[in-house]
């Protein structure tokens, strides 16, 4: 089978699945309202960075990305739908291939409005904070934002294609990412700029300190997330459906 008909049924799946809109939708509401929270906040801090500030959302609106990925592999392992997927696709890898490319594009599509949305209500609750900010630095922001939301969904759902389950997946990502990231952050330097999220994130700030920057730390960001996919396709080449 060609890779076109076979992208075309994984999008389907995924644009009938409820629980996949709806993580997108949650990837949308959650990152703007606290993006919008945030836009509010003191601003007299030492540090302050308002291109940050304004996408900070992103921070927690993150998790409804790493459900997205994780949710769209594991849907597969439930009541012998992966046995079907191959029946149909018998070339695992192309499937594989076909199935992040559906996870993708739309992660990537609402990763950039969701990230316009948030800077635009965090800049209507900063006022002159964010006056320095300059266009490339917004147009940086923005599309390294919706770049980073896709590479979370997808080194999710490498991590899914591995682990077979959408529960273990995001037990093993979500408190990695909302606490042991900090907490290794704090305790070890530098070494915590390489990690997958925190390299990512540097391209949300203004400024930044560190071995990396922008676009290196989404590129840490990359690979992370291609080491995650390729074991994912070892895992589905290796093991029975």
């Amino acid at each position: 089978m060609e890779f076109t008909p076979v992208l075309r049924s994984e999008w389907l799946k995924i644009r009938t699945l409820r629980s996949l809109l709806g993580a997108l939708l949650a990837l949308f509401a959650a990152t703007t309202a606290f993006s919008a929270i945030a836009g509010v906040s003191d601003t007299s801090e030492p540090g302050f960075d308002p291109l940050f500030m304004a996408l900070s959302g992103v921070i927690p609106g993150q998790i409804a990305a790493l459900s997205f990925g994780a949710l769209a592999v594991s849907s597969e392992f439930h009541s012998g739908g992966l046995r079907l997927s191959l029946a149909a696709v018998p070339q695992r890898g192309r499937w594989f291939a076909a199935k992040a490319a559906a996870i993708a594009v739309p992660a990537l599509l609402v990763g950039l409005v969701t990230a316009l949305a948030a800077l635009l209500v965090a800049r209507a609750g900063l006022g002159p904070a964010a006056d320095g900010l300059s266009t490339g630095e917004q147009v940086r922001g923005v599309v390294g934002c919706g770049v980073y939301l896709m590479l979370m969904a997808l080194f999710a759902a490498g991590l899914a294609a591995l682990l077979r389950s959408g529960v273990a997946t995001l037990s093993v990502l979500i408190p990695f990412i909302l606490v042991v990231s900090f907490v290794i952050g704090d305790a070890t330097g530098t070494v915590a700029d390489f990690l997958p999220d925190k390299a990512g994130q540097l391209v949300l700030r203004e400024t930044y300190d560190g071995t990396l920057g922008p676009w290196s730390g989404l590129a840490v960001t990359a690979l992370w997330t291609a080491a995650a996919l390729l074991a994912g396709a070892w895992s589905l080449r290796r093991r029975d459906a």
